[in-house]
């Protein structure tokens, strides 16, 4: 964004105008936007002030009617943390006495706003201009916050502060940065931050390579209703539990699992499949969802476990096994065609065939769904019918 179009829609008019905005409709911008300069808008105005109506309606997967509050920009609303997310962020930095906290490279301020609520003093950082103002302007509920326009890199050791939080850039012009020493700032900046005050947390990508993670720190997976979120690094008072933990956030509960990276027994193929959640498999910790539920994995090298019972378990979602096929075409579109079914919901491990592919290869015609799982088995491949518990 341009820091021209961030001022203006800080102003009391521009702000006025953004708050005035009806629900976004695509259909109905353009409409919009005519009778906006018909009435004097300026033309760059009409434009930051419907941008700003449609990353609001995006907003609220993440904010929820806290987006109606916000001011927005397309990255920052990318690399934003979700609410709850930033609540327990902030929850980490209370609960282990600090209460000054430097939030460097802040994007548009949720962490910063969720530290705030809790009461805490944050000097939010943040290098771009326009995302600065914008921050500023997400955080004017709380007088004792404070943003600082300025490289973080350059004044992280002069911020009176007793903790810190990172959130570093991981795109650039050609997309996703997975090398964390190619973070804006670096990991290894980063950590450095340690020298200063020990109480450090950082998000990084949920790819992060696991021996890219010191062994004295917390290294945390969160997803949230199945879907991985972020990945964060927590060191000092800030670490729960050093080692790897998953949370997994589902219908309003947190459920928390740590422990080694140890790999799960393999075994046979039992009455029921379980697919692991996403938060589980990045941190490695299938081995000790396994061994928290009984169950052992189907093949060494793929993450579905299996067992002869029915387990009810946040860590893992459960199929019963209908019927196992080899994993030919024509096997599969006879089973289904025999059990009159018309739509399949595809799952995939370890082959490489995608639901896409496979899916107008069926020719389904029935009046029945099912489940179809695609996976390796030890010396061969195959197509799991499955009903999801």
């Amino acid at each position: 964004m341009d820091p021209a179009i961030a001022r203006l829609l800080t102003s009391p008019d521009g702000w006025a105008l953004v708050e005035a905005m009806p629900p976004y409709v695509e259909a109905e911008a353009m409409a919009l936007g005519t009778s906006m300069r018909a009435q004097g808008v300026a033309p760059e105005l009409v434009s930051g002030v419907l941008t700003q109506s449609r990353l609001r309606a995006d907003a609220r997967v993440k904010f929820g009617d806290f987006a109606a509050g916000m001011l927005l920009t397309q990255d920052g609303l990318e690399q934003a943390t979700r609410l709850e997310v930033a609540a327990r962020h902030a929850a980490r930095f209370r609960d282990a006495g600090v209460t000054r906290v430097a939030d460097l490279t802040c994007g548009i301020g949720a962490d910063a706003m969720a530290m705030s609520a809790l009461g805490l003093t944050v000097t939010a950082v943040e290098r771009d201009e326009a995302t600065a103002l914008i921050a500023d302007h997400n955080l004017r509920h709380w007088p004792e916050a404070q943003v600082v326009h300025a490289d973080s890199t350059e004044v992280a050791a002069h911020l009176e502060v007793d903790g810190y939080f990172v959130d570093p850039a991981r795109r650039n012009a050609r997309g996703r940065r997975h090398d964390p020493q190619d973070y804006s700032p670096s990991l290894d900046w980063v950590l450095g931050l340690r020298d200063l005050h020990p109480a450090v947390g950082v998000k990084v990508g949920p790819a992060v390579a696991h021996d890219m993670i010191p062994p004295e720190v917390e290294a945390e997976w969160v997803s949230v209703d199945g879907s991985v979120v972020e990945a964060s690094l927590w060191c000092g008072p800030l670490a729960h539990t050093p080692g790897h933990v998953a949370l997994v956030l589902r219908d309003g509960q947190a459920h928390r699992i740590a422990g080694d990276t140890h790999r799960a027994d393999t075994g046979d193929l039992g009455e029921y499949v379980y697919e692991p959640d996403g938060a589980v498999i990045r941190a490695g910790l299938i081995g000790a969802v396994a061994d928290r539920t009984a169950t052992h994995l189907i093949d060494e090298s793929i993450a579905y476990l299996t067992a002869n019972t029915a387990i009810d378990s946040p860590f893992m979602r459960g199929y019963r096994v209908v019927e196992v096929l080899p994993l030919k075409t024509k096997a599969i579109a006879a089973a289904l065609k025999a059990r009159n079914v018309g739509a399949v919901d595809i799952k995939k491990r370890g082959v490489d065939i995608t639901p896409e592919q496979l899916r107008p290869q069926l020719k389904l015609r029935g009046t029945q769904r099912a489940t179809l799982i695609l996976t390796r088995m030890p010396g061969h491949r195959a197509a799991l019918i499955v009903e999801p518990l």
